[in-house]
């Protein structure tokens, strides 16, 4: 059976009238009679009683009439939610974040914004294997810091970048300002600290991972001294707060209320920033990533204009 006879026995049956019935349907009255009596003979049930001035439904009729309703509303929303789907307005998303974005507040605000229309799944973890999930189809786009060199087939788009700041424990010298915020500090002054730095381990990446910084100290006239090497931010700033180093991490990181760490603005390093991202794999076709990545995009300009105003 074809849903347009679902349509026909429906018709009729709401019209109570062939003739207004092939009306509706754009049907001459005949052909129209034909069909339901083709519908009849097949299920072998009379759906309608014939009486002179049109026709009633049977008690068959009547339950017919029922599921009919309800197989075409179930084809309806069938189509519908696919449609939907395709032009990425439903479905379901998998985001993950490192550790190091998470205290963002664009983070929370694009996926507060996002999941007023989509449902969607989060996850942490460490930033390379992040990556290496979604590239196995396991997550499907991930906020990140910086993009591993050998994250092949994955797209980068970068959504913000935030100053440095300096974070020590709270009793240290350098801690302690002449103002309410604290002077702001050059790298210079910190040459003879240990710093505490970002990686899997002390023999892994950590080098690469902060190249940059390396790099702006060797600018300042020092080599780092390094300390512990820590693959969570938290790790980081319990370790500050212990006393056994500082560091120098994303300004966002100030809003962590941490007793014992304090932070300082960082002057002077002007290339020192901290990159927001968002990876995703390279074409993928999901009309939900698409319209995840354009509001992620919206999001976060209007939160640079929105910062810019308030400053």
């Amino acid at each position: 059976m074809e849903l347009r006879q679902f349509r026909y026995v429906i018709a009729v049956a709401e019209e109570r009238n062939l003739t207004r019935a092939a009306e509706r349907l754009g049907l001459q009255p005949p052909p129209l009679s034909r069909q339901i009596k083709a519908i009849e003979r097949e299920i072998d049930a009379q759906l309608f009683r014939r009486k002179p001035r049109g026709v009633e439904l049977t008690d068959a009729g009547r339950a017919f009439l029922d599921n009919a309703r309800a197989v075409l509303a179930q084809v309806e929303h069938t189509f519908e939610t696919t449609r939907r789907t395709a032009r990425g307005e439903q479905g379901c998303i998998s985001v993950a974040y490192s550790s190091t974005v998470a205290f963002h507040p664009l983070i929370p605000r694009i996926i507060r914004e996002f999941r007023e229309a989509f449902p969607l799944t989060l996850v942490e973890g460490y930033p390379e294997h992040l990556i290496e999930r979604m590239q196995n189809e396991q997550i499907d786009v991930s906020f990140i810091r910086r993009l591993a060199p050998k994250a092949e087939g994955v797209d980068i788009t970068l959504l913000l970048e935030e100053p440095m700041v300096v974070a020590l424990p709270s009793g240290h010298t350098l801690a302690q300002g002449d103002d309410g915020r604290g002077a702001a500090l050059s790298l210079k002054v910190l040459a003879g600290e240990t710093f505490i730095l970002f990686g899997d381990s002390p023999h892994g990446d950590w080098l690469l991972r902060n190249s940059a910084f390396v790099a702006a100290c060797h600018a300042a006239g020092f080599s780092p001294r390094i300390g512990q090497v820590v693959p969570y931010i938290s790790s980081r700033l319990n370790l500050i707060a212990a006393g056994l180093g500082i560091a120098v991490v994303a300004a966002s990181l100030q809003h962590v209320n941490i007793e014992g760490v304090t932070f300082r603005r960082l002057k002077g390093a002007t290339q020192l920033k901290a990159p927001l991202s968002l990876a995703s794999r390279r074409g993928d076709p999901s009309p939900v990533v698409r319209q995840f990545l354009k509001l992620a995009k919206r999001t976060a300009k209007n939160f640079h204009v929105d910062n810019r105003e308030a400053s």
